[in-house]
């Protein structure tokens, strides 16, 4: 009786182990979804301080902060490699590779950090006068947020691939609130882009509070071996193609209108950045799920794990379609509340933009889905296919008109070749599992 009543033990512990794994990532993907969105709500705050008393000066900011995380690049492509290393060799109980992937990308940090500055003092002039930013100062204040957000940057990494959510929220909704508070009192002073934009840098210091945790993350004395092989730097480049393609797709469009709006149509060029700050907070509220679905899927690809990652998937899509239209419904008002009195202009460039970022959060999941699960072919094809939509942005936007007309429909048909793709993968890869488990 005891022989039969033995096996059934671990096979209880076990599911035991994927309930409250399960249990645990619906609360931490749903506690950061939360306070993601009230954080969104402080940040359009933000745009309503920067719209009401920076007036002249609102354009130009919106167009640094963009100008801002493309020169942020490069330490976005390695930060998000290195949250699905630490995802997988966590999942896979490999503590020797992940302390040697941690203590191999703090000497890697320090040096990104010398040589991202010196790129980035000696790139930022030239592409400041390209994109029609006019002030040197401007580009001063961008290069101090760029280099207090690679730090800020790699903290948040750690924690994202930990799957730490609940402190990234609570660490994240701080601040958006010394953001507020910042930009509340010193642009009163300091009418200008540049106070405006550090009160972003200011921000960031919050997140270097999870530093804190570093004891809890480097185990001293354990164990290390190096993972940066053949494979590691493969899968660092595919990233990086993915990286790129989600700023192509999400925010390429900022430094567009920077270039052909700001001296030819700079009544327009206000009117834009405040529609497009709207119409990107649809996939930005949404996009903490996808961060949990990819730490989720870095780490497994098998059972309940698989079912809770195309939960996320779903409910990233319905969020996507209900911002859309609400924005849509409601963006006299929100254009409104930004600028203190109506603005139809800007209110007309909410419908193409909001659809355009539809169909971009949409590439956007199909991408990191990709990434997470190695369908390399895939991450590089969502980053060519992201580059050529900003090559198409430039050759045509020259006007804001074309501009609008020229974005859903290159979104929409940059989403329709990379889903045929991924359905394809999909269809190829689901007969292979029992093949490849041995």
């Amino acid at each position: 009786m005891q022989s039969n009543e033995n096996p059934p033990l671990p096979l209880t512990d076990t599911r035991r182990a994927r309930i409250s794994c399960t249990v645990k990532l619906w609360r931490s993907g749903i506690f950061w979804s939360v306070l993601s969105f009230v954080g969104g709500l402080g940040n359009y705050a933000f745009n309503a301080i920067i719209g009401r008393q920076l007036p002249d000066e609102y354009a130009d900011t919106m167009g640094l902060l963009g100008f801002i995380n493309f020169l942020s690049l490069p330490l976005t492509m390695v930060a998000t490699a290195l949250v699905h290393y630490i995802a997988h060799f966590r999942a896979q109980n490999d503590d020797a590779r992940l302390q040697g992937l941690l203590a191999g990308c703090q000497k890697f940090l320090l040096k990104a950090t010398i040589a991202g500055s010196i790129l980035a003092v000696v790139l930022a002039e030239p592409l400041g006068r390209f994109f029609g930013f006019r002030r040197a100062t401007e580009m001063l204040a961008a290069l101090l947020c760029v280099l207090v957000g690679m730090w800020s940057g790699f903290a948040v990494a750690l924690c994202q691939g930990m799957a730490w959510f609940k402190r990234l929220a609570i660490l994240g909704l701080v601040a958006v609130c010394m953001r507020l508070l910042f930009g509340w009192i010193m642009t009163k002073r300091f009418p200008l882009a540049e106070i405006a934009v550090s009160a972003t840098t200011f921000s960031l210091l919050a997140n270097l509070v999870l530093l804190y945790w570093w004891k809890d993350i480097f185990q001293h004395g354990a164990q290390r071996l190096s993972p940066w092989n053949r494979q590691f730097v493969k899968f660092l480049l595919v990233t990086a193609f993915y990286v790129a393609g989600n700023w192509f797709f999400l925010q390429g469009d900022t430094l567009v209108a920077e270039r052909y709006f700001s001296h030819d149509f700079p009544a327009a060029h206000k009117a834009y950045q405040s529609a497009g700050v709207l119409a990107r907070a649809i996939p930005a509220t949404v996009g903490p799920l996808l961060l949990v679905m990819f730490t989720s899927r870095s780490g497994g690809k098998e059972g309940q794990a698989v079912s809770d990652q195309r939960i996320l998937l779903c409910l990233f899509a319905v969020g996507l379609a209900c911002g859309c239209l609400g924005l849509i419904t409601f963006r006299g008002l929100f254009v409104q509340f930004i600028f203190g009195q109506p603005n139809p202009l800007a209110a007309s460039m909410v419908v193409p933009l909001s659809i355009t970022m539809v169909f971009g959060g949409l590439s956007q999941a199909i991408g990191i889905w990709s990434l997470a699960s190695r369908w390399l072919n895939v991450a590089v094809l969502y980053g060519a296919l992201g580059l050529a939509y900003w090559l198409a942005l430039l050759w045509a936007g020259h006007t804001p008109p074309v501009l609008l007309q020229t974005m859903p429909i290159a979104a929409g048909a940059a989403f329709g070749v990379l889903c045929v793709s991924w359905l394809w993968n999909l269809r190829r890869q689901t007969p292979a599992t029992p093949a490849t488990a041995n």
